[in-house]
């Protein structure tokens, strides 16, 4: 599975940076990255009924700061230096850091006030990011926009896309990334190794939106775990798997793909040492797999990121089964 992960690292290709995005499950992921010193400047964009400047004290301020505002952030095409991102969480904070090492201007967009991204931003919209109006007023200000969450608005960015903002990933993956039965379909045709399970077709992660029906008498309370069918439903075959790895997937604009470290994921469940839900516990870094079981995975993840459209950092999550498969 596949997330576009703005965690992007500092060895992440410098060219295409202000490129990198999210893909999910491929899940989220994190690892360790400089800390750098927040911002100091006392502005920060808040959402109200729409986008609006607020002081530090609260007071909010209008047309004369907005042309401040906008003196420093050039509208879109103008500079290819401010990167926007789409969520501010810790994938997005990891982007800020990598990206203020390469002066690079990152603005995220975020509903929460406080986000991890927020400090270390170089400016901060407060809203939704799947809201289309703020959106597409946030993207004015951003020579490319990225995420670093999938759950976004992807007719938005279509949209977008066709009135020329630079949008990376392209909408098409995201649409791909984040309904997980299209993203089934999709590595199908191009011959990408599936594992076989019940989730949902969107908003399925780390041990929510899915579930596991061992007896044809389970089905019934699988489905309604899962908020019924209404909510778009697949059902396959389960796959024993015995590890789970993370393949780190870095594309270019001259589609250039890099493979970066391989990660072994612990997971809270029926089949681990811990007792809780199917939630990543541990990441262990580098995987603890043999050469031939790294080069496969490396591999998959490889031809899973070529068969997408744009440039980004991507984390591929693979399953590693008892007798040595890998499928993703």
């Amino acid at each position: 599975m596949i997330s576009p992960t703005a965690a992007a690292t500092a060895t992440a290709t410098t060219t295409s940076l202000a490129t990198v995005f999210n893909t999910q499950r491929m899940r989220k992921f994190s690892f360790g990255c400089p800390q750098l010193h927040p911002t100091t400047s006392p502005w920060m964009l808040r959402q109200q009924h729409t986008p609006t400047l607020m002081a530090a004290s609260g007071t909010s301020l209008h047309s004369k700061t907005t042309s401040s505002w906008e003196d420093r952030i050039s509208v879109h095409g103008l500079s290819e230096s401010v990167v926007g991102v789409l969520g501010g969480g810790l994938l997005g904070r990891m982007l800020c850091q990598a990206a203020s090492q390469m002066a690079i201007k990152v603005i995220i967009l975020d509903p929460m006030e406080n986000c991890p991204a927020s400090t270390l931003s170089y400016y901060h919209m407060v809203g939704s990011y799947d809201d289309s109006a703020t959106v597409q007023e946030f993207a004015k200000r951003c020579g490319v926009l990225t995420v670093e969450i999938e759950h976004v608005d992807a007719d938005t960015l279509e949209k977008l896309e066709q009135q020329g903002v630079d949008c990376q990933p392209k909408a098409s993956t995201i649409k791909i990334i984040e309904d997980k039965y299209l993203q089934k379909v999709h590595f199908y045709q191009h011959a990408i190794p599936l594992p076989e399970f019940m989730q949902s077709k969107r908003l399925a992660y780390d041990g929510r939106g899915n579930a596991v029906a061992r007896t044809e008498e389970d089905l019934s309370s699988a489905v309604s775990a899962l908020g019924g069918c209404d909510r778009g439903l697949y059902a396959e075959k389960w796959t024993p798997f015995v590890k789970e790895l993370s393949v780190i997937v870095a594309r270019g604009r001259d589609n250039t793909v890099l493979c970066y470290i391989q990660l072994l994921k612990l997971f809270t469940g029926p089949n681990s040492l811990f007792t809780w839900g199917n939630i990543c516990h541990v990441v262990k870094s580098p995987a603890n797999v043999s050469w031939e079981i790294m080069k496969l995975a490396t591999d998959v993840a490889r031809r899973a990121v070529v068969s997408l459209d744009g440039a980004g950092v991507f984390a591929v999550e693979l399953f590693l089964t008892a007798d040595c498969q890998v499928v993703g």
